[in-house]
């Protein structure tokens, strides 16, 4: 329902329907239905098998369903050809837990090369873009180093840089903080949080940390068996009745909690 005080709808980015998937027989997506306003950051959650990844492959256009669709800017994107693919997938930024740097190549010419490869950029306009976008995730004084010579969290940022350098309109994160310590995690999940100030742009992010997710998410999604069990904001997610929900969120709080005692809680769940 509407009124005339609320705001408009948002254009979806991002639309999945009744998507399914299976491998050798055994389903890896049973009916999913996603949708993903312009401009918000939705986060996948969910155990490892859940079907997370799949659905963001299927987002990519690396996997095609085996029944439903899945609509990015309004396109289908299993009847795209390679070419229409190619084009769709130079306006998504994609950061893996493998940032796929190139060791070869420094800092600078890392972020560079995106632009070298798809734009028709003077070196001068190059130099220019990749410094501006090298200082905004303060990294101005690495451009001639290589990436074995950075930490973890460095190479991230020069990831983030690399992936976000075409500004592109759809940001895809497949647990950006993996293997990060909680300083460096901290520092990520802010990053992505400025791409959407910065760029007005959509993420999917799927992540096992629902501390980070809370803190970033418009809406959350909770995927087990490979079906979507719950979906909304984090108010709407932390007093969920769901079984699926209550267990998921009672088992990272064991986990978190551990010998040491409790992290921070930001889901409102006792221990």
């Amino acid at each position: 329902m509407s009124d005339t005080n609320s705001e408009p709808a948002r254009k979806l980015a991002i639309e999945v329907r009744d998507l399914h998937k299976s491998f050798g027989g055994h389903p890896a997506l049973r009916g999913v239905d996603l949708v993903v306003p312009e401009g918000t950051t939705c986060v996948l959650l969910g155990i490892s098998g859940s079907g997370k990844s799949v659905l963001m492959k299927h987002i990519m256009g690396l996997l095609r369903p085996d029944q439903g669709t899945v609509l990015v800017e309004g396109q289908d994107v299993a009847s795209m050809d390679e070419s229409a693919l190619n084009q769709m997938r130079r306006k998504q930024g994609i950061l893996f837990q493998a940032n796929a740097l190139f060791d070869s190549l420094n800092v600078f010419d890392n972020v560079a090369f995106p632009l070298r490869e798809r734009t028709r950029m003077s070196e001068a306009e190059i130099q220019e873009t990749v410094n501006a976008t090298l200082a905004k995730v303060g990294l101005s004084h690495a451009t001639t180093r290589f990436p074995g010579e950075l930490s973890g969290g460095m190479q991230k940022r020069v990831g983030f840089a690399r992936a976000t350098i075409l500004q592109p309109r759809i940001l895809l994160y497949d647990d950006p903080t993996a293997g990060l310590d909680p300083l460096t995690t901290a520092a990520v999940n802010e990053i992505i949080a400025t791409s959407k100030q910065q760029l007005g742009a959509t993420s999917v992010v799927i992540t096992p940390d629902v501390a980070s997710a809370f803190g970033m998410a418009d809406n959350l999604v909770l995927m087990d068996e490979g079906r979507i069990v719950e979906s909304g904001p984090p108010g709407v997610f932390r007093e969920s009745q769901h079984p699926a929900v209550k267990a998921f969120l009672r088992n990272w709080l064991a986990r978190k909690k551990g010998p040491q005692g409790s992290g921070p809680n930001p889901t409102g769940e006792r221990s």
